[in-house]
């Protein structure tokens, strides 16, 4: 009896999560027209205690999507628009000078932007490189220091990061380990006609229409520790590992295309990316257990920012999204096939 009732207690639970999620996307997609895949994964990422590096030419919407999803949470939002002249103080905030009223001066910490919940890195590379770097400690460890004292941020804390793919010049790309950071990087494509025709009619013909409130932050924080909680069998761990050791050219699992193409694989950060991706999509999928699908599923977003093209892929143009799936193609879901 007892055996059963935990039973329908986690039926009721991945079917909680799975309504709040559904409905998280569907009130993001009243102002975002299209980009389901793109909405799904930056929920996904969101729920995995991850941040999303988002590629993608400017005016598709991406400070949209994330001002959006902080009103349908009831979270802060913060944009900051990196420039080559913005310093990290202006990103993390510093230490003023205040006076009381009988004189005395302390000094006294005035926040910066990172104080919040969702922050979006607007372009993050056409800031320098050392203010770059001061959101490392802020992605990773979800605390800022400043003149040696550690201030810790709030929870949920969520970056959304965007790149430029085609205006290069004057830009500092990420270093591979910043790039590592973000649990996913998701490529933001043109709208085509249905989705153009579309965004005529809400932006020039009526108001943009109002979000509701879906869940709050409680709501987000039990969401995530139900994710961490999903149990993952044996041979699931073994193939998520076993696809990430196939992204190293020097691997025994490595395919032909890997060793030709690839300089370097993935870290194990890609494999933690894609078992707590893969959680929740089994959970969406009314499950409470991972399968190799679902590694399958979130392979490209989570793995195609840590694989390093050599530069004879460089010269033929295969992608890193080519290898990825030759990797899925090639790497058994069985360790007795291998």
């Amino acid at each position: 009896m007892g055996k059963r009732s935990e039973e329908t207690n986690t039926e009721k639970l991945v079917q909680s999560f799975r309504d709040t999620f559904v409905r998280m996307s569907d009130e993001i997609s009243k102002v975002i027209v299209g980009y389901k895949d793109v909405i799904d994964n930056v929920l996904t990422a969101l729920m995995s205690r991850g941040n999303v590096l988002l590629e993608g030419v400017p005016g598709i919407g991406k400070t949209m999507l994330v001002r959006t999803l902080g009103e349908i949470l009831d979270l802060k939002f913060r944009r900051v628009q990196f420039t080559a002249d913005l310093m990290p103080a202006d990103i993390l905030g510093t230490n003023m000078i205040a006076q009381d009223e009988a004189g005395n001066r302390t000094f006294r910490f005035e926040r910066g932007p990172v104080f919040t919940h969702l922050l979006l890195a607007d372009e993050i590379n056409r800031a320098t490189p050392k203010t770059q770097a001061a959101l490392l400690e802020a992605m990773e460890e979800h605390s800022v220091t400043v003149a040696g004292t550690k201030y810790v941020l709030d929870e949920p804390f969520f970056v959304l990061a965007t790149e430029n793919p085609i205006e290069m010049e004057g830009t500092y790309p990420l270093p591979q380990a910043e790039l590592d950071k973000f649990i996913f990087k998701l490529d933001v494509g043109f709208p085509g006609l249905d989705e153009l025709d579309e965004i005529i009619v809400r932006t020039t013909y009526e108001e943009m229409p109002p979000v509701d409130v879906v869940a709050k932050t409680e709501d987000i924080l039990e969401m995530r520790k139900l994710v961490l909680e999903v149990p993952i069998a044996p041979h699931v761990e073994d193939y998520a590992a076993r696809t990430i050791l196939a992204t190293s050219p020097t691997s025994e699992f490595a395919t032909d295309m890997v060793r030709q193409y690839v300089k370097a694989g993935s870290s194990p950060r890609g494999l933690q990316g894609l078992l707590l991706a893969g959680k929740v999509k089994a959970l969406l999928d009314g499950r409470y257990a991972v399968s190799c699908e679902d590694i399958n599923e979130t392979a490209h977003p989570t793995l195609r920012h840590r694989i390093q093209r050599n530069l004879e892929a460089e010269a033929e143009e295969i992608s890193t999204d080519a290898v990825i799936s030759d990797i899925l193609e090639k790497t058994p879901q069985t360790a007795e096939a291998v």
